[in-house]
């Protein structure tokens, strides 16, 4: 197991501990990968010119676009032989993204993933439901590793199949729910069917990602399975989950620093920007073999923070992720994030935590639909001054927002439920 001082190490020392991976990782990428020697040629710059952690804004940036034209294993850096695991992206947007892994890089994975683990309050005592997919999605597998590495006991059960799900947390005392938050929401709206009260399970805790969600969601999901909920981050190009989780403080993410090099930048200038101020997250890896990455840009926004935390860890903290640059709604020439919206709703008594938004062009002009469900009490006490409540939404959100939106009051159990990442936008002027 893992030496736990090293996320409480001297920034120093942590920051000598990167710059020589930083230097291998570069000089590995040159020398045996085409992509990434072509690209450090054009820009000028080799591995002998690393000499310190600033020097990382010389180098080039990857993109999912460079994975994809790279489409199978044109990043890898190893040979396939030396390759003992794949991971893929399902390619709905295009050719999907190949990610290889070596055994070291396995271990270093399961390892992150304990690390994640103890984070999130868990340990060898503990019975841990990975309700996210098995398969070619990094989820399932990443906590399964960690749990394993951790020495608890994991429950393997994926998502789907919910009463299920309940069913276990019943007859198997599950400690440590791991699972998107959305599909956490309807896991407690299932129990409540089902005649089931979280009071009296053993949940103590729940690490929940793979979608940006708020800290108003965060309160309905600990108050619903009454226990503590953690946000953690990752993305498979990069390692998978486990590329940095909350403490119990839940101030910020730490980023697991002796193994990736953390930078924001101005996504459209690529500039980097200085300690909290809020850009796109770039990550450069810093110990993977099979495929590693120089400066890939995640499309994530958020800021980041050295300031000390109360918990003793050293690692610089990310903020909860605020939206994707690439889900970034432009409504009339003002920059909208899907997780705006949702932190005024969840500030509405009676509004259920499930929403979506509709984005339409109407006479060349932008519009966005607001479309909520309404609690089954409220709907029901309410159902005459529901045009009345209807517009006090409205107006909540357009004074948060700055722009006029529409409202659609939905009855309960409208919204499509999702067992794994929530579908909150549905962007028509793309059709």
């Amino acid at each position: 197991m893992y030496n736990p001082e090293i996320e409480s190490m001297d920034r120093d020392r942590l920051k000598d501990l990167q710059l020589e991976r930083l230097k291998d990782t570069v000089k590995r990428c040159e020398e045996m990968v085409p992509f990434y020697r072509q690209r450090l040629h054009e820009k000028g710059i080799s591995w002998k010119d690393i000499n310190s952690l600033e020097d990382v804004e010389n180098l080039p940036f990857t993109t999912k676009d460079d994975l994809r034209e790279n489409y199978p294993f044109g990043l890898f850096a190893v040979p396939t032989r030396e390759i003992v695991r794949i991971h893929a992206s399902s390619g709905t947007t295009g050719r999907p993204t190949v990610v290889g892994y070596t055994s070291t890089d396995i271990e270093v994975w399961a390892e992150l993933m304990a690390r994640s683990l103890m984070a999130g309050m868990a340990d060898k005592s503990d019975i841990v439901q990975i309700a996210y997919g098995y398969g070619l999605f990094t989820g399932g597998l990443g906590f399964h590793y960690g749990t394993e590495k951790l020495g608890a006991s994991a429950i393997p059960i994926s998502g789907g199949n919910t009463k299920r799900q309940i069913r276990m947390m019943v007859d198997l005392g599950t400690t440590v729910l791991c699972c998107t938050p959305s599909y956490a929401l309807y896991m407690a709206e299932t129990a409540d069917e089902m005649g089931i009260d979280f009071k009296q399970l053993k949940l103590k805790s729940g690490i929940f990602g793979a979608e940006p969600w708020s800290d108003r969601m965060r309160d309905k999901i600990e108050r619903l399975l009454n226990l503590s909920a953690f946000d953690v981050y990752g993305l498979s190009e990069v390692m998978g989950p486990g590329v940095s989780i909350e403490c119990e403080e839940k101030n910020g993410l730490h980023i697991f620093e002796d193994c990736f090099l953390a930078e924001t930048i101005n996504t459209e200038t690529g500039e980097s920007l200085p300690i909290g101020e809020q850009g796109e997250l770039v990550f450069t890896t810093l110990n993977k073999f099979g495929m590693p990455l120089i400066r890939y840009r995640t499309r994530d926004v958020t800021s980041l923070s050295d300031e000390p935390c109360a918990c003793g860890r050293t690692h610089v903290r990310m903020k909860r992720v605020r939206g994707r640059t690439d889900d970034m709604l432009i409504i009339r020439g003002v920059n909208v994030f899907p997780s705006q919206i949702e932190t005024v709703l969840m500030q509405i008594e009676g509004i259920s935590p499930h929403y979506q938004l509709i984005v339409d062009r109407e006479a060349g002009l932008d519009i966005i639909e607001v479309q909520v469900e309404v609690s089954e009490d409220m709907f029901s006490d309410r159902i005459r001054g529901l045009e009345e409540w209807q517009q006090l939404i409205q107006s909540e959100i357009e004074s948060y927002l700055g722009i006029g939106v529409k409202v659609l009051l939905a009855e309960p159990r409208s919204i499509t439920r999702s067992e794994g990442k929530a579908v909150r936008v549905i962007d028509n002027r793309e059709l």
